[in-house]
């Protein structure tokens, strides 16, 4: 039996708010592409509760809806957009073999990564609990809910210390628990953490459990040298240790940093490999915002659109 191929102008992977708003651009110049949603359709928004910051919504509006707006307003242009997950790709030459479900095989002419980054967390049992409820891993985006409040933040290094000194502006207090005795962030960072009066560092304790009924109400956390239990009082609690990007599946198929966010040629989407292109945070570890996101997805799109049209022209 012969193995049926699809042949499509433009594969989209993931399904986030770069992935929907490139969907949205290229089915709109009639590319009609084809989305494969990912193990996590719509995205990191998806766990959260409410998204105050992105534009157009001036009541706010909670992460699982605005993903489902985004992906109406893909299908409504045409869009094609499937469960499932892209098991491997081939970029060595064009167009592009690209395997979903580890069963079907598709020959895209051009490929827009969008598959995001993915917050490292504690392992705590109750994280999960209140992620949403009080426990975030994006001070830009949720801060602006604790204004006035006490909370406290979990890491050491420049993320740490740059969300610490960014929720002291909104916030009552702030808790900045390191488990080493020292930060590792940047000199100026640790300067401006050390200058900020209401933030009060607690280097060398970890955090062992969240407290609450149904939000965060309390934080335990523990001295790695004494074992001693203090119990903090916060509202909320903000895990500042990292992303991975979700890139596994492409490593050695293209350009990547040492730690696995995907390389574009600075201004634009495209990467090394011609005819591939990246949008959201798979090629941002620095801004990580829904609407930046969407604008890197709209930018690949109408790079797919050119790359496509001028070699039509040819």
């Amino acid at each position: 039996m012969t193995e049926e191929i699809e042949k499509v102008k433009v594969l989209i992977i993931g399904s986030g708010p770069a992935g929907y708003t490139a969907a949205i651009y290229t089915a709109r110049a009639d590319l009609k592409p084809v989305l494969y949603q990912g193990l996590q359709p719509g995205g990191q928004l998806t766990i959260t509760t409410e998204v105050d910051n992105f534009p157009g919504y001036p009541e706010g509006v909670s992460g699982v809806q605005m993903m489902e707006d985004l992906k109406k307003q893909a299908e409504r242009f045409g869009t094609d957009i499937r469960w499932g997950i892209i098991s491997s790709v081939d970029f060595s030459s064009r167009p592009f073999k690209i395997v979903a479900d580890e069963t079907k095989t598709i020959l895209a002419e051009t490929v827009i990564i969008a598959t995001g980054a993915t917050a490292k967390w504690l392992g705590l049992k109750s994280e999960h609990k209140y992620r949403g409820y009080g426990v975030s891993a994006c001070a830009v985006c949720d801060g602006f809910f604790f204004k006035g409040k006490d909370v406290a933040i979990v890491g050491g290094g420049d993320t740490a210390a740059e969300e610490s000194t960014y929720l002291a502006k909104l916030c009552r207090k702030v808790y900045l628990i390191h488990r080493r005795s020292e930060l590792r962030a940047s000199k100026a960072m640790q300067t401006k953490v050390f200058c900020t009066n209401n933030i009060e560092k607690l280097f060398g304790y970890i955090p062992v459990e969240i407290t609450g009924e149904k939000n965060v109400e309390g934080l335990v956390i523990k001295n790695v040298e004494t074992g001693e239990l203090v119990n903090l009082a916060v509202d909320g609690l903000f895990v500042a240790i990292g992303h991975s990007p979700n890139s596994g599946i492409f490593k050695g198929q293209i350009e990547m940093d040492e730690v696995g966010y995907i390389k574009t040629i600075p201004g634009t989407s495209r990467t090394n490999v011609k005819g591939v292109f990246a949008a959201g945070d798979v090629r941002d570890s620095f801004y990580r915002q829904a609407v930046t996101a969407a604008g890197t997805g709209c930018m690949a799109a109408i790079e797919v659109e050119r790359f496509l049209s001028s070699e039509h022209e040819q």
